[in-house]
């Protein structure tokens, strides 16, 4: 704590802004228990034949700051583990693939013109593409919230 104290006297004195890390304060990224995942990172929400598809907290958060979103068109098709398009971030440029197969039948326009929202609000705000799937019991091979959190870990761990 001192050194803490202590950097934070000598940024004063120094004029230099300190950004608190808020990766400091949650020691893991959150997974939601409604919706199933895929080892690349992607998540679905589920919704009879239709999957809102998007990149997890954990994978945003790896990225960094994402400044550029590939979006597919509306009508294309997606086979479940094949990539629809790409993230781009200040550190990497990223895959997204698909957990599921079928049409594309909406994608997010707002990406376009905030990126941001990938990794500002992951599951909400943040989903990139709406899929009618052409096969719903694909979804039964992803990974719940308790699972993925241990591949999560496990993953992390190895690096």
């Amino acid at each position: 704590m001192a050194s803490r104290l202590w950097g934070s006297r000598a940024a004063s004195y120094l004029r230099i802004s300190i950004k608190p890390s808020f990766n400091f304060y949650r020691p893991f990224s959150s997974v939601l228990k409604d919706l199933k995942y895929a080892d690349t990172h992607e998540w679905v929400k589920v919704d009879g034949s239709s999957a809102t598809v998007g990149i997890t907290d954990h994978a945003q958060d790896h990225l960094g700051d994402v400044v550029y979103v590939e979006l597919p068109e509306v009508g294309a098709t997606v086979t479940k583990g094949d990539s629809f398009g790409a993230v781009e971030s200040v550190k990497a440029t990223s895959d997204v693939n698909s957990p599921v197969s079928g049409k594309v039948v909406e994608v997010n326009g707002e990406l376009s013109s905030s990126p941001g929202l990938v990794n500002a609000s992951p599951y909400e705000e943040g989903w990139i593409i709406k899929v009618e799937m052409s096969d719903p019991g694909e979804v039964s091979s992803l990974m719940g919230a308790d699972q993925y959190t241990q591949f999560c870990e496990e993953e992390d761990n190895k690096h």
